[in-house]
């Protein structure tokens, strides 16, 4: 089993910058395609930013070149830098890993509210 365990979420002005950390316990941590969602009140839960096992990187549309999405395999973390932030990133942000296909395994997320 691994537990996944976000932080980093906050407030945060308008054009600012946050990093989320996501914290795995286990030891298959290094073999886990990872990403990060997001779900604002009233919407869906959609994909932000993933990173496979091997570091190819895939970003939504809404989130490309402003967030940056990495991983540690030393420290079982993985990270997404989130740069010149606007409104609508407000949500809350879930990690999420697994070895094929749907994440098998979900943090319990992060708030992330930017204000103007």
């Amino acid at each position: 089993q691994v537990h996944l365990v976000e932080s980093g979420g906050g407030l945060v002005q308008v054009g600012g910058s946050v990093r989320l950390s996501c914290a795995a316990s286990g030891n298959i941590f290094s073999i886990l395609n990872m990403a990060w969602y997001r779900q604002a009140p009233g919407n869906q839960r959609e994909v932000v930013a993933s990173i496979s096992n091997s570091g190819r990187t895939n970003y939504a549309g809404s989130v490309g070149g402003r967030f940056t999405i990495s991983r540690d395999n030393t420290e079982n973390t993985v990270y997404l830098q989130m740069n010149s932030l606007k409104p609508e990133d407000t949500a809350d942000y879930f990690c999420a890993g697994g070895r094929l296909g749907l994440p098998e395994y979900w943090g319990q997320g992060t708030q992330v509210t930017v204000s103007s």
